[in-house]
């Protein structure tokens, strides 16, 4: 049988003696065994993986260099009544890690100012003139989450106006760092021995890891003789959606830090993101790292994009009802035009790398007359899960040639860009090994996407499609207790995604079109056993032919439990089908 997708159907290695370990020493069934040994999941680590404990993953925060200096200089302006302000990027992890800092702050009776960037009249991170309008505002200290780790002109702007910075972020920084206190475990000169999960915290991870260093200081100078201490454990809701949503490999301290926020998510502790919950009509409320990744974490985004930048942040501080609602609302709206008006940016995408057959090189890259900057990221991605390689998009906007990339596993992005930046090909440009900024230098359009096409080469040459199956499966088997065992391995994510299983002897017979770009499915086995199934975005890709189809298929993706109209419903997320 052949895929339409082209890719290989890989049933993951695991050794049957090991698979049998687990399932002896550990009480588990079979399937899941077999994924925890697949994924390299050692025998002493299975405890910690399915249920990590901050306790056991939560390191000495003064081991990120600098955290001693950010604290010291965080207490000077405490005792001395300094003017602080928080300054974050306009994605979910800057809402979140400026939320964060703006909540303890208020928690322990600060007040804080909120400066978020414009992504089209600044751009993504730090600017001189920010940074000079804060200062006369006779704002004396500046903690910079999400950003800052290459900002030498602004923070050097910073330096010279009077205006202390302190960088909490975790982008890929270069052999030299600008002139402030930085915070980052991704420093060229950072040590971590073995706590190398460590280098994939998002900011609002190392947020979460400040807060619990300037907590301890403060208990230490009895700060908290006569004002409640806060529970630093109410913060977790918001590391966990921005570790999601920034596409932080599940790993570690990660896996713990989701795991917890989950449960904190649940409790409705954060009235912003309680709302914004409600108002997506997730009924069941936040139960899953899906939820956070793609129907919170969007709807925060959408206000960096296409709309007011500082709307997910004043969302996730707010502690008033009407104006939780009112932010929520705006968000919804603005997240449904955004996605319009990627719909119109991926349309003509598409048919670019068509027409100029950009799909046959090593990496896709396009460019658009006055495409929105707010949705090029996300266009990106698209492109790549579509054709299954590194993709950068690229808008000339008021002058400038502004681009935003996605990558595939094993293919840095973050230091191509850094490398790129060395070679004079960008003005700017960074970010980490999944995804990336920059704005093209002068007229380098075609000597960039050369230099970055020839760097990805070597790798995607070798690089083989394939489908890593997890397991077979019957329609029989997915029972009440069969999701119970899947959802043990949750929360699911990157370097941990949620389980592919496929299906054989499977008939199709039903298919129709959703919307303009989905399809869903009626499956059915050999018994008559029935199974419902969705393909998202299949429309204009080799799944499409399933309209027609209706022999014998197998078919893979992966299983989500949901509830309508008070029922729960089992549905199987379509991958790729063989026919």
């Amino acid at each position: 049988m052949k895929s339409l997708k082209g890719f290989d159907w890989v049933l993951a290695p695991a050794e049957d003696r090991l698979i049998m370990q687990y399932m002896q020493s550990y009480e588990l069934p079979e399937f899941l065994s077999r994924i925890l040994v697949a994924r390299d999941i050692h025998f002493d680590k299975v405890k910690d993986f399915l249920a990590p404990s901050l306790k056991r993953f939560l390191p000495e925060p003064y081991i990120l260099k600098d955290m001693e200096n950010a604290v010291a200089r965080t207490l000077v302006a405490i005792g001395s009544n300094q003017k602080i302000v928080i300054y974050g990027d306009y994605d979910v992890d800057g809402a979140t890690s400026s939320a964060i800092l703006r909540r303890y702050f208020r928690d322990i009776g600060i007040t804080t100012g909120l400066y978020i960037p414009d992504r089209l009249d600044e751009g993504y991170g730090a600017n001189p003139a920010a940074l000079k309008k804060l200062r006369k505002e006779q704002y004396d200290l500046c903690l910079m989450v999400d950003c800052g780790t290459t900002a030498f002109e602004a923070l050097g702007e910073a330096t010279v106006c009077g205006l202390d910075v302190i960088v909490l972020d975790h982008h890929t920084a270069e052999t030299s760092l600008p002139s402030a206190i930085i915070v980052n475990p991704n420093r060229l000169d950072q040590e971590l021995g073995e706590r190398i999960d460590l280098k994939l915290l998002c900011a609002a991870g190392v947020a979460f890891l400040f807060i619990i260093a300037l907590n301890r200081a403060l208990r230490a100078l009895g700060y908290f003789e006569e004002l409640q201490e806060p529970d630093l454990l109410n913060y977790l809701d918001l590391v966990a959606l921005g570790t999601v949503c920034d596409v932080m490999p599940l790993k570690g301290l990660n896996r713990a830090l989701v795991t917890q926020g989950l449960k904190v998510a649940q409790k409705r502790k954060n009235l912003g993101l309680a709302t914004l919950a409600d108002i997506a009509e997730l009924k069941g409320g936040i139960t899953a790292a899906y939820h956070f990744g793609f129907v919170v974490g969007p709807r925060i985004n959408a206000g960096g994009r296409v709309g007011q930048a500082d709307l997910g942040s004043r969302l996730l501080f707010t502690t008033d009802v009407l104006e939780a609602k009112e932010i929520a609302i705006k968000l919804h709206a603005l997240n449904a035009q955004r996605q319009e008006i990627e719909k119109q940016v991926l349309d003509e995408a598409i048919i670019q790398v068509e027409a100029k057959e950009l799909h046959a090189r090593s990496v896709i890259m396009v460019k658009g007359n006055n495409w929105h900057p707010g949705v090029i990221g996300i266009v990106s991605s698209r492109l790549k899960d579509r054709y299954h390689k590194p993709t950068l998009v690229v808008t000339d906007w008021e002058g400038e040639q502004k681009g935003s990339g996605r990558s595939v596993s094993g293919l840095d992005m973050g230091v191509l860009m850094h490398q790129a930046v060395h070679k004079g090909l960008l003005s700017k440009g960074g970010g980490h090994a999944m995804a990336a900024g920059f704005t093209i230098a002068g007229d380098a359009y075609e000597d960039f996407y050369n230099f970055i096409d020839n760097a990805a080469a070597p790798y995607m040459q070798n690089r083989e499609l394939k489908l890593n199956i997890d397991g077979y499966l019957t329609v029989a088997g997915l029972n009440d207790i069969f999701m119970s065992h899947v959802q043990q391995l949750e929360p699911y994510g990157s370097g941990h995604p949620t389980p592919t299983f496929a299906f054989k002897h499977m008939v199709c017979t039903f298919a129709d079109v959703l919307g303009e770009q989905h399809i869903r499915l009626q499956l059915q086995d050999e018994t008559g056993k029935g199974l419902k199934a969705m393909a998202f975005r299949a429309m204009q890709t080799p799944l499409q032919q399933m309209l027609d189809h209706r022999g014998p298929v197998e078919v893979a993706g992966t299983l989500k439990l949901d509830e309508w109209q008070g029922r729960q419903q089992l549905t199987l997320f379509v991958d790729d089908i063989r026919i």
